[in-house]
């Protein structure tokens, strides 16, 4: 059985502080408008920012005018900073965000790569499309992460119930696995059994080191 089923058209962008990513391949800013996909418009596009400016609250505890101080609690925020929250209804949650990173390339390319409606589509955290992602997975241990300048976002959940939804900082590899079986350990996840999900690209030897502890290693 496959561990995703996934149903993904369009177009998906990451952005982050040092480039964007489609296709499994990272590239610079100074690409964005020589890149032909970006030139026509498609059934549906879809922008992820890797912020690590990134909190999920259970939505009874959710105030839009705490939104801010909630974010603050867990990451640096500053007075100039946006914030923004989006619910996660399968999970009762919602997402508390800064957008605010010091790039300007997701703006840019929300308003130039377009869907049918011809309308610019809202720049989402990373972690909104992690989330999304562990209702795709048909086993029951899921496992989602993304891996660029420096962080780790990892989402973990067994079936229907959501173990972990964090941001780590990682400027290695070495570290990304640390912090993988480190959350994998503290919530009894067994690594033989389970498949680990990327939405950013890997290389071959990290997919090879990967695939020395865990079942599976897919990327999305």
């Amino acid at each position: 059985m496959d561990a995703v089923n996934s149903q993904n058209t369009g177009i998906s962008i990451q952005v982050s502080l040092s480039g964007y990513s489609f296709n499994g391949e990272w590239l610079g800013p100074e690409r964005l408008f020589s890149t032909t996909e970006f030139q026509k418009k498609h059934s549906t596009v879809e922008i992820s920012l890797l912020t690590p400016k990134v909190t999920l609250v259970p939505e009874e505890y959710f105030k839009p005018d705490g939104a801010r101080e909630a974010l603050s609690a867990v990451c640096r925020v500053s007075p100039e900073d946006k914030v923004e929250s989006i619910a996660v209804p399968q999970y009762h949650g919602v997402l508390i965000f800064s957008p605010s990173i010091g790039e300007s390339l997701s703006t840019v390319l929300s308003h130039t790569v377009l869907p049918a409606s011809g309308e610019p589509v809202r720049v989402l955290p990373e972690m909104y499309f992690l989330l999304r992602e562990l209702g795709r997975i048909t086993e029951y241990n899921k496992i989602v992460a993304s891996w660029h300048d420096s962080w780790l976002h990892l989402a973990i959940a067994t079936g229907d119930k959501l173990l972990l939804s964090n941001v780590f900082r990682a400027p290695d590899f070495v570290t990304v696995q640390y912090f993988l079986f480190l959350s994998m350990h503290q919530l009894q996840l067994n690594p033989e059994v389970s498949t680990i999900c990327f939405r950013t690209p890997l290389e071959q030897e990290e997919v090879m080191s990967l695939y020395r502890y865990v079942k599976g290693v897919v990327q999305l």
